[in-house]
């Protein structure tokens, strides 16, 4: 088992409210799973807390161990989680695929320009978009880039908070072939892929959760 989680909940800090009941929840390697359910429902609070991004209640193991605090960076560079509307810096496309290898979790990797062209290339992008401005490009264009920028620093697992939401329907297909261009290229790979397209969820899952009003349901 890659990911576990054992009794995983989130309470409103203010409130005391349960954003996230009490969650049992298991992701093995090459598991492809859709999880769908209303807004509010908790979806991206689940995300976050497998993200070990929020405080949470309860146990999540990763290859059957629990996260210890000095661990956490790490965890974070092997389960990546990309959000709906992610955040690019200033500068062109290729400073913003630069950025994360100045960071020391990724000292001894280097930015290679070739896979990412490959990715960009499924969205019908040459290398030319790599010298493009952040700050010109269409939300959907940034998207592309948020999410090349994580898979090329070879996370085993997706957590996908609606990574298509905000593209036209041409554009989302071809995310999700790069998205299984990496699945196919990582033997362990596994996700989690939040979408309200029940469509897409046929297409990109094998396995399917509903969340409701903080309390989950799998298959």
């Amino acid at each position: 088992m890659t990911l576990e989680a054992i009794g995983l909940a989130r309470k409103d800090e203010h409130s005391g409210a349960m954003l996230l009941h009490p969650t049992q929840l298991k992701l093995a390697p090459r598991d492809r799973l859709v999880l769908s359910g209303p807004s509010g429902a908790g979806k991206s609070v689940l995300l976050r807390a497998l993200a070990l991004l929020d405080q949470t209640e309860g146990t999540l193991l990763w290859q059957g161990q629990t996260v210890a605090r000095a661990q956490v960076p790490a965890y974070r560079r092997t389960v990546a989680y990309l959000r709906q509307r992610p955040a690019l810096f200033g500068g062109t496309v290729e400073d913003n695929l630069l950025t994360p290898f100045s960071l020391g979790i990724y000292r001894g990797l280097a930015f290679d320009r070739a896979p990412a062209l490959a990715y960009f290339a499924r969205a019908g992008h040459d290398a030319a978009f790599l010298a493009q401005q952040a700050d010109e490009l269409s939300g959907g264009e940034q998207q592309l880039v948020a999410l090349v920028r994580t898979l090329q620093l070879g996370p085993t697992v997706l957590l996908l908070d609606e990574p298509t939401a905000s593209l036209d329907p041409e554009t989302a297909v071809m995310v999700e072939a790069i998205v299984d261009a990496w699945y196919q290229q990582t033997p362990e790979a596994a996700w989690i892929w939040v979408t309200h397209d029940p469509a897409q969820g046929k297409r990109v899952g094998a396995r399917f959760a509903i969340l409701k009003a903080g309390v989950l349901s799998t298959d």
